[in-house]
């Protein structure tokens, strides 16, 4: 008893050498800093001390760090070493996918078209290239799928329905939108809608991967690129499965019925190309791989994927965002190439793929940091893991700050389900001043 109680008054002496310390106002600033009472209340250390920690840090580096290594013989030593799972199917889809486009693209050419592919091996299978090729691969193979859709056999498709979205249109809002907007143009008018969609849609993917990847905690970019690319796959075979004709077709050609051959239409975006007096969308558009794939758009689609990534990562921005959504669907109808039921079946896929990535797999941001590199450990989805899914992938020994993201991509979690808990428990900055607690206790 006698021993117990000694125990509990050594554990709250500070040692010896403090009483100096606190006695001289000019070496307060050397006290560590659990014990400092403005760092203790403090949100967040001062640039210098977080990156001076970083560097120091092996475990609190391999968050935020990039593989550099370009050795092949990496990836094997890892792939002997993976415990694999029915999530990793998702690589056998994609490998299918992008052989059976590279296979009807014509003329055949085999030796000409397995270049590009072992291209791509050797890309995944470097370290530093894997990290960006790996999740990126979705996005590949959706370009690819899309372009190559052409060379798809006519007598295999099934029929265009012309009918279709005009008749949802009405039953759904007792209006065609596309029509109303569209009657009426002009040049100024033209310009902004443009500028969302022949130009916004392509660039903005980018340009939101590069914020996210700084300012956005580590691995938000991989799971974006994941939904961005299944999402799009997905949309392209809802088109070739239910091909459906734009507000265009119904503008040029009224009901009658549509037939594979047909030129596409470029729509609104002629008169961009004859006010700059250049074929930006002309050529483009009257010879697209999927003229009738209105449903569902991929232009609302693509923008309220980013809008719900950017409104996650940086809330003051959720305004913004929702204003070019609202910008992006509005062009998309005056320029005649989508009716608002197809806005609706964009926004419906773009939401599903985000829920449920917010729900298992993507980091939730932390209050206080504002770069990636600011990140100790992450935390992922939105309650807590299941702890047996965690011991089946091998991660649930692993602690939150010893994270890597750049040996593990092999998975559908990829950089996401490393930590054996998301509830911040175990911080390394707690766990670190735990250790150097019991590293001042006396032994009597």
């Amino acid at each position: 008893m006698q021993q117990t109680n000694t125990v509990v008054e050594t554990e709250t002496q500070l040692p010896l050498e403090w009483r100096e310390r606190l006695s001289s106002p000019s070496k307060l600033n050397s006290i560590p800093g659990r014990y400092n009472l403005p760092r203790m209340f403090s949100r967040r250390h001062s640039t210098k001390q977080t990156k001076h920690r970083h560097e120091n840090d092996p475990s609190i580096r391999n968050i935020a760090a990039l593989q550099t290594s370009f050795k092949i013989t990496d990836t094997f030593e890892l792939l002997k070493t993976r415990k694999w799972s029915a999530l990793d199917a998702q690589h056998v889809v994609l490998a299918a996918f992008t052989v059976f486009s590279i296979w009807i693209i014509e003329p055949s050419a085999p030796i000409i078209k397995s270049l590009p592919i072992l291209g791509y091996l050797t890309l995944l299978f470097m370290p530093a290239t894997r990290q960006f090729f790996l999740p990126s691969w979705p996005i590949w193979t959706y370009l690819l799928y899309f372009f190559s859709s052409r060379f798809i056999p006519f007598d295999v498709r099934p029929g265009i329905f012309v009918k279709v979205l005009p008749a949802l249109e009405d039953i759904l809002y007792g209006t065609n939108f596309s029509n109303t907007f569209s009657s009426w143009t002009n040049p100024v008018l033209d310009l902004i809608a443009w500028f969302p969609y022949g130009i916004g849609h392509f660039g903005l993917p980018a340009i939101c991967s590069a914020v996210m990847f700084v300012y956005a905690a580590p691995g938000t970019v991989p799971m974006f690129a994941k939904c961005f690319g299944w999402m799009s796959l997905l949309g392209v075979t809802i088109q070739l499965l239910f091909p459906c004709t734009p507000p265009w077709y119904e503008r040029l050609h009224g009901l009658e019925p549509a037939r594979y051959g047909m030129q596409g239409s470029p729509a609104g975006l002629a008169r961009i190309d004859a006010l700059f007096g250049v074929d930006m969308y002309t050529t483009s558009f009257t010879t697209a791989p999927v003229p009738f794939g209105a449903f569902p758009s991929l232009h609302a689609a693509d923008a309220i994927l980013e809008a719900l990534f950017i409104s996650h990562c940086f809330p003051r921005l959720k305004a913004l965002a929702t204003f070019y959504v609202c910008w992006i669907c509005w062009a998309t109808m005056y320029l005649n190439h989508h009716y608002a039921v197809d806005l609706l079946g964009g926004g419906l896929i773009a939401y599903t793929f985000f829920s449920v990535a917010k729900k298992f797999w993507l980091p939730r941001p932390q209050p206080g940091k504002t770069y990636r590199w600011d990140y100790e450990y992450v935390e992922i989805g939105q309650s807590n893991k299941n702890k047996t899914l965690d011991e089946e992938l091998g991660y649930s020994a692993v602690p939150k700050r010893s994270i890597d993201y750049a040996t593990n991509e092999f998975t559908v979690l990829d950089s996401f389900m490393h930590s054996g808990s998301s509830s911040g428990s175990s911080s390394p900055i707690s766990t670190r001043s735990d250790r150097s607690d019991k590293s001042y206790r006396r032994d009597d």
